[in-house]
């Protein structure tokens, strides 16, 4: 009974939401900022450019919330929202424009001791993702964090899969290092 209450408070709050009601969009914010900002901050690295993210998907989560058509959770609705809003602020800055060919990388990926990530905390391994270069970060979100496939990556970003592929190989060799140092 009362996982169908919680149900219906969603989408009566989703409806209300839907019809521009104010206090629904504050509900909504109040309920996925954390979260969002969050996100923001995983692609950008930048806390006033995950800030300034924040607002515009919050922008367009409230004026094509009448887009969402119930199917699918609205978080995840949300969700999808800021990680297009953050590729598109990449997008627009060229941070996505580094490719090297997935063949000049081959021989730098390591198999990966999954027993050095117990050694580290999630906290370590986030600053880690955030340290990488642009390109590296976001294929790697997108990829690792997200869940896209190479291909869904490509299109998203206008880069090819071969390159999507590199770029999270690039940034896993890298998260090895900085994961190897924190442990050394």
């Amino acid at each position: 009974m009362e996982l169908d209450k919680a149900k219906n408070d969603d989408q009566e709050l989703i409806a209300a939401c839907q019809a521009g009601k104010s206090w629904a969009q504050k509900k909504i914010y109040e309920l996925h900022a954390s979260a969002m900002m969050s996100v923001c901050f995983r692609y950008v690295n930048d806390r006033e450019t995950a800030r300034d993210l924040l607002q515009d998907g919050f922008i367009k989560v409230f004026t094509k919330a009448d887009t969402y058509s119930g199917s699918g959770s609205f978080a995840g609705w949300i969700r999808r929202i800021f990680v297009t809003t953050a590729l598109e602020f990449l997008r627009q800055n060229d941070a996505l424009k580094q490719s090297t060919s997935i063949e000049e990388y081959s021989n730098l990926i390591e198999d990966v001791d999954v027993m050095v990530l117990e050694k580290i905390s999630s906290e370590d391994l986030m600053t880690c993702i955030s340290e990488l270069p642009n390109g590296y970060r976001t294929v790697f979100n997108l990829y690792a964090i997200e869940g896209f496939s190479h291909n869904e990556i490509a299109n998203m970003l206008t880069i090819s899969e071969n390159t999507s592929r590199s770029q999270f190989m690039r940034a896993r060799k890298l998260l090895q290092q900085k994961v190897q140092s924190l442990i050394s």
